[in-house]
């Protein structure tokens, strides 16, 4: 869990005040899922990944910044595993409600800036497209919809191509990552499944096309995997676990200075009476 010095909602209500009305003020909201991961990996894999990361992350940070958590939305938008049993899903219509309900009131109280740092690929597009429906509604409001893995320098050199380009869910990364966050939550299986590169297969796309990349397709975990695994978790380890943790936090420890040194995005004044 977020120290109490990061997280909003462990404020008081006049601490809250002051801190949103700061130059700068920027809240995170981690996003993450109740899904199946497969036998090995917890129901809450992305939500617990989303929450751990951002804690390193901005304990790292200078104390004096002006950014704060919100508690982790562990609960997404997850249709494509549907039929394992645990997974938990929320509609599109209402996480977008959601997003546009809480960001607006955010905005409301004077907060400049929100960040989705979201660890589900499941929702990537959806987010986006509530951050825009959010800005739309509050133009004061700079909406930020990050996705954990996207752009993370040093991940090829971590991990095989084929698992990199393949390895969508409950693999190789997300396993190992675990391993290092959380061992206690692994099971001992160590599935390889739903992989798509054989011709033979009928999940195989044909060429030039693929499950997600630049010209996916809209693919149920069901019609890939018996087990829910899509990827090669057989070589999974703590130590890569470890690798993966380092690259995550270095980007977006970077990332999130580079944010707070500028006053990027732009965004529609507001005048405060």
């Amino acid at each position: 869990m977020l120290s109490p010095l990061n997280r909003l909602d462990a404020l008081t209500w006049p601490q809250v005040k002051a801190a949103l009305n700061r130059e700068g003020s920027t809240v995170v909201w981690p996003f993450g899922a109740c899904e199946q991961h497969g036998p090995q990996l917890p129901l809450t894999t992305d939500a617990l990944f989303a929450e751990r990361i951002l804690q390193v992350v901005l304990e790292q940070l200078p104390s004096e910044l002006p950014i704060w958590a919100l508690p982790v939305q562990a609960i997404g938008f997850s249709p494509e595993h549907a039929g394992f049993p645990g997974t938990l899903s929320l509609s599109a219509d209402l996480l977008i409600r959601l997003l546009k309900e809480v960001g607006s009131q955010l905005a409301d109280a004077g907060a400049q800036r929100l960040v989705l740092f979201n660890a589900h690929g499941g929702q990537i597009g959806l987010l986006q497209a509530a951050a825009r429906s959010l800005r739309a509604l509050r133009p004061s409001l700079a909406v930020l919809p990050c996705f954990l893995w996207s752009g993370v320098a040093g991940l090829e050199a971590l991990l095989p191509e084929q698992e990199a380009r393949e390895g969508l869910h409950a693999g190789l990364a997300e396993t190992s990552l675990m391993l290092a966050l959380a061992p206690h939550l692994v099971g001992s299986e160590r599935p390889v499944d739903g992989l798509h590169h054989d011709p033979s297969l009928p999940a195989t796309p044909p060429p030039g096309w693929s499950l997600e990349g630049h010209a996916p397709c809209a693919w149920f975990t069901r019609e890939l995997s018996a087990t829910g695994v899509i990827g090669d978790s057989r070589q999974a380890s703590e130590a890569l676990g470890k690798a993966l943790e380092e690259a995550l936090v270095r980007h977006w420890l970077d990332r999130f200075q580079a944010l707070l040194a500028s006053d990027w995005p732009p965004r529609a004044q507001v005048i405060r009476l």
